[in-house]
């Protein structure tokens, strides 16, 4: 039997699904996931093995116009994503009618590989408004065949999967096959804490959030961490604390919760808050954080 192995990107506007539908593809929870836009801010691998075939699947950051440097990086992700894909998955939902960026959408519809579209979320449509958006996409990208899915529902993902194995070129696995994905725990454990200041706080506060952990540590039956949550002024610090230290013990203890189920062991989480001043526009700051990688 033929080994089939290849890349498959998944890029879209922000908040259309495709952490969804990464996590629907591999059975983990890789990518956080949260109603605010711009959740997803590094290039994500999560890889499916079976005895035939590795399917090395990319959530990508939403597509935006980048207003610093560190939503700029972001965008070189997406950009990357065009250059390695085997297969291309580009995800739109019920209502969408664009791409937010014009360059972006180009690179899509003169693809020289594979396209397959994704009409997400159509159990918030009606069979009428479906089929009005097969029609328009069609037009617009006509390299590309559609699959209405609902990533939430897992509707049509299967069906999607099984046509992505019959697209992938016959090669040899690419990273041994007990292999989920190409992050070290850390990031994980980083991206978990983030997603519970993504819900627990507003405005601006999620979005100067970097987390650096400092420390893990793993025994037999319990992980031992230490992380600290950096903001870019005085004022965000004193939000993310909150009364008495009850907000930051909040995120502690549902992070907690979380990277116990990920992990399968007991946590003992430490958290801290220090300022780390515009820390999005410092070209050194955003490296150290793994972004800026050119």
């Amino acid at each position: 039997m033929e080994h089939k192995a290849g890349f498959v990107n998944i890029i879209g506007n922000p908040n259309v699904g495709k952490s969804t539908l990464m996590n629907a593809f591999v059975g983990e929870r890789l990518s956080i996931i949260t109603s605010k836009a711009q959740t997803t801010r590094h290039r994500i691998l999560g890889i499916v093995n079976g005895d035939d075939f590795q399917v090395i699947l990319s959530d990508t950051p939403g597509i935006i116009k980048p207003a610093y440097e560190m939503q700029k990086s972001m965008m070189d992700f997406v950009k990357s994503a065009f250059e390695d894909a085997d297969v291309l998955l580009y995800m739109v939902e019920i209502g969408e009618k664009e791409l937010k960026d014009e360059d972006f959408f180009n690179k899509i519809i003169h693809a020289k590989i594979p396209v397959l579209l994704l009409l997400n979320k159509i159990d918030k449509s009606n069979q009428e408004q479906l089929e009005e958006q097969i029609a328009l996409w069609k037009e617009k990208v006509p390299n590309a065949e559609i699959y209405p899915i609902s990533a939430l529902e897992n509707f049509n993902v299967k069906e999607v999967f099984a046509r992505i194995l019959e697209l992938l070129p016959v090669s040899p696995a690419y990273y041994p096959k007990d292999t989920l994905t190409d992050k070290p725990e850390r990031f994980f454990v980083n991206e978990t804490i983030r997603e519970k200041i993504l819900l627990n706080y507003e405005k601006e506060i999620p979005y100067a959030v970097e987390i650096e952990t400092e420390e893990f540590i793993e025994d037999e039956t319990i992980i031992r961490i230490r992380s600290v949550i950096m903001v870019e002024r005085d004022t965000q610090k004193g939000i993310i604390i909150g009364h008495k230290g009850g907000a930051l013990k909040n995120v502690g203890m549902q992070s907690r919760a979380d990277l116990e189920k990920f992990f399968g062991k007991q946590i003992h989480i430490e958290l801290y808050v220090k300022v780390n001043k515009d820390w999005r526009s410092n070209a050194f700051q955003l490296r150290r954080f793994g972004y800026n990688q050119k």
